[in-house]
């Protein structure tokens, strides 16, 4: 991080002549799921990882950012197993591989942490590798595969706007840069039908056989059972472990990616990885840990990195469908950095929250003020209050509780970084 730019630089040509000199790692993967949107990546390439490990596969696995600790960011496929984060040595010596090729170039630090994905996934057999690009698309570095066995496009939204575009169609454009001519393409559900025709006609152009969310595949509840539906036939299954309606969508892709990509899917293995799925820090509960200790006694806390409007929309949702199970009173806990949209964000919670405490984000120079970002929350028609930690917001809502009221529901979020110093704090960072 001290020695190359904080930030994205879209281009596609450092990245390249790094990896010619590493001889051209991303050129000897397996069976690649390419993973692009808004909102979503990350859960899909989590239910893809379930079914695939479900079925015996092998699988590697590529996220952005990490939560605490860099290696989370690359789980290696184990044959017939669970895979296991990279081993801090296997990571530091493929680093110090790629500095070296690098011969100190420009570069960004996600172009580094790109070249590291390919010499580990080229380097350690696996029958799949889960890809998920950093930012946008078409001049992502991740995007120097030439022939993913399936793209898949997630929900598209208003987001990283100064890089993609101030709108949905042409954020969309970005994000079908991964597509490639004559290779399947999975399109989730898309909350835009000016987002959804410009994948649908970027997918129908380059010729490459689709399948859309809602028209070609699909997945409701019914009955307290998910109902998947495809082309290839009907399949009841445990609704996913991963909480939230929105994760029904979610599951679908996956399903429909990982046949997209050729791997024969089986009922047991579809309902094997909706009750093992796991995603840390997207509508994680913390059950056990330090931070509980600051909370009232028998609070519910959540804790969910989501940080643009669209992701509001879908925590928001979630956190209204548990108050119809379970009321409790619902407090946010909230840290934000300067790129995302906070009134667009907390509109979304408008009507279901008693407070909002703003809380810094540790060191990051990036993060909103937790005065201005509560003057944000008070924009979007909120009850909002600075606080100076997680822990002082947690006592805080101690005191804000009516008497005789029922134990809260505490949603900690708004940034993956604010999540990551979370579950530090906590004791509990991702395995």
């Amino acid at each position: 991080m001290g020695l190359h730019p904080k930030g994205f630089d879209l281009s596609l040509d450092r990245i390249t002549r790094l990896l010619d000199r590493l001889g051209n790692p991303h050129r000897k993967l397996p069976p690649v799921v390419h993973v692009a949107g808004t909102n979503g990546k990350g859960s899909v390439t989590a239910f893809c990882r379930a079914l695939l490990e479900a079925g015996g596969y092998s699988a590697h696995v590529h996220t952005s950012p990490h939560l605490v600790n860099w290696h989370e960011r690359y789980r290696i496929g184990v044959a017939g197993g669970r895979g296991q984060l990279v081993d801090d040595a296997v990571f530091a010596e493929a680093v110090r591989r790629v500095a070296e090729a690098n011969a100190g170039q420009h570069i960004t630090v996600f172009e580094i942490l790109t070249a590291v994905t390919f010499i580990l996934f080229s380097e350690h057999p696996a029958d799949a590798a889960i890809i998920e690009v950093g930012l946008g698309g078409r001049f992502d570095a991740t995007n120097v595969i030439s022939d993913p066995a399936v793209s898949v496009i997630m929900p598209i939204s208003l987001d990283h706007q100064p890089y993609l575009g101030d709108r949905v169609e042409l954020i969309a454009a970005e994000k079908a840069g991964i597509m490639k001519p004559g290779l399947p393409v999975v399109i989730g559900h898309q909350e835009y039908d000016a987002a959804l025709d410009v994948l649908m006609s970027t997918a129908e152009r380059l010729h490459c056989p689709s399948a859309v969310f809602g028209q070609d595949f699909m997945a409701h509840e019914e009955y307290g059972r998910l109902v998947y539906q495809d082309e290839y036939g009907l399949a009841d299954l445990p609704l996913p472990r991963l909480p939230g309606r929105h994760q029904y969508a979610n599951a679908a892709a996956a399903i429909r990616a990982v046949k997209a990509a050729g791997f024969t899917v089986t009922e047991t293995m579809m309902e094997k990885a909706m009750n093992c799925v796991e995603w840390p820090g997207r509508l994680q509960r913390l059950s056990e840990g330090r931070l509980l200790s600051h909370a009232p006694l028998g609070a519910e806390i959540w804790v969910d990195g989501g940080h643009n409007p669209g992701a509001g929309e879908v925590i928001a949702e979630a956190m209204a469908s548990f108050e119809e199970r379970q009321p409790r009173p619902l407090f946010l806990i909230i840290g934000m950095i300067n790129t995302k949209d906070p009134i667009g964000y907390f509109k979304a919670f408008t009507g279901l929250v008693e407070k909002v405490f703003c809380v810094p984000i540790r060191g990051s120079d990036a993060m909103i003020d937790p005065v201005i970002l509560s003057n944000a929350a008070y924009d979007a028609g909120l009850v909002a209050e600075p606080m100076s930690t997680v822990g002082d917001a947690l006592e805080a809502i101690k005191t804000a509780l009516q008497p005789a009221a029922l134990p809260p529901r505490i949603l900690v979020g708004g940034s993956l970084y604010l999540v990551g110093d979370v579950l530090t704090d906590n004791g509990t960072p991702p395995k």
